[in-house]
């Protein structure tokens, strides 16, 4: 079997060789070079073509960001941001790039290893060519300006993402109108410590109000919740968030299952449930649970997912009324909630 060869890429020599060797003690593996700075990176990745990339943000020469811009352009390779919590504002920035993922810098322990070494494996698999093209089409088409035709109405979306998930939520949130109709409610897989970043990222892209969830408060219409890593999220018959305290043996947190049912329970038929590009099944037993109470299904399709696993599995069980890529999936939105692009009202009336 042909090793997954990797370059690492960070400006501190004890990161290197960290990262190095958690990744060399699986024999499917081989490093097959470093690089102390982005300069020294793409040079690498054009001459030793690894499978992927480990992309620190910070460092000298230069920064993570502009050789992420310089590989995807050249000689694009699937990159997996390995950073610190601090640069999680920044690292955001390195999905709009072209980076697969992120995480944090691996600790040394067998738990976090394991994670860290199964999604190398898994994003070395990626053709980032032609999917990370396809998004970027996709996000600088510009759908026309939507207005909301009532007033908010009686729904909540809830929405499943793991890896690709960041990018594909800038798409959907981008395109949103300011005066959005319903809450949203996401459980997106993430690295501790990495959820305030995202949505200071989202936050710079979209219209509507995007926030961490907070335990107790109420959905209000047209705010985008999203659920912290350290613990997972569910929704009450009383329409507020809760907080369930995490096992430390579970492997998806948040819990996109947990999520989904609770808004099965608390919103019935009115509930609308996404599931988007991501590994694993997470998530495909809370779209079950609004399927049978009656409400809307809708998984992210194969050709704009960077990971068609949770989408897929969802797809297999049959429960979802509706498969669609990014950019129809924001479309299919809007007219549930009730709104329509300007230009089409102005020709019905």
């Amino acid at each position: 079997m042909k090793q997954i060869s990797v370059l690492v890429v960070d400006d501190s020599t004890f990161a290197r060789d960290l990262i190095g060797a958690i990744l060399s003690a699986d024999p499917e593996i081989r490093v097959a070079g470093e690089a102390a700075n982005g300069k020294d990176a793409v040079e690498k990745v054009r001459h030793l073509k690894p499978d992927i990339v480990t992309m620190d943000i910070e460092m000298p020469v230069m920064d993570g960001l502009t050789a992420i811009e310089q590989i995807m352009a050249a000689h694009a390779v699937p990159i997996l941001v390995v950073t610190s919590r601090a640069d999680a504002r920044t690292a955001y920035a390195a999905i709009s790039k072209g980076a697969l993922d992120l995480v944090a810098k691996p600790e040394v322990n067998l738990e976090g290893a394991e994670e860290f070494i199964s999604k190398i494996k898994l994003l070395s698999q990626i053709r980032v060519i032609t999917h990370i093209q396809g998004k970027r089409l996709a996000a600088e088409t510009k759908p026309p300006p939507v207005v909301l035709k009532s007033a908010p109405v009686d729904r909540a979306i809830a929405i499943a993402a793991s890896t690709g998930g960041p990018e594909a939520l800038s798409v959907l949130f981008s395109r949103l109108p300011e005066n959005f109709a319903c809450p949203i409610v996401v459980a997106q897989h993430i690295s501790d410590g990495f959820v305030s970043g995202m949505v200071e990222w989202l936050r710079k892209i979209t219209k509507v109000q995007v926030k961490m969830a907070e335990g107790g408060e109420l959905l209000a219409p047209g705010t985008v919740y999203i659920s912290p890593s350290e613990k997972h999220t569910e929704i009450t018959d009383a329409r507020r968030v809760r907080f369930i305290e995490r096992h430390p043996k579970d492997i998806y947190r948040p819990s996109c299952d947990m999520l989904l049912s609770s808004v099965a329970r608390a919103y019935g038929a009115k509930g609308i449930g996404i599931i988007l590009t991501g590994m694993g099944n997470d998530g495909v037993l809370g779209m079950q649970r609004i399927r049978e109470a009656g409400g809307i299904t809708i998984a992210q399709d194969e050709k704009t997912s960077v990971v068609f696993g949770m989408p897929r599995v969802a797809i297999d069980s049959g429960c979802i009324a509706m498969i669609l890529p990014l950019d129809e999936i924001v479309a299919e939105i809007l007219k549930l909630v009730g709104a329509v692009a300007l230009g089409e009202k102005k020709n019905a009336g």
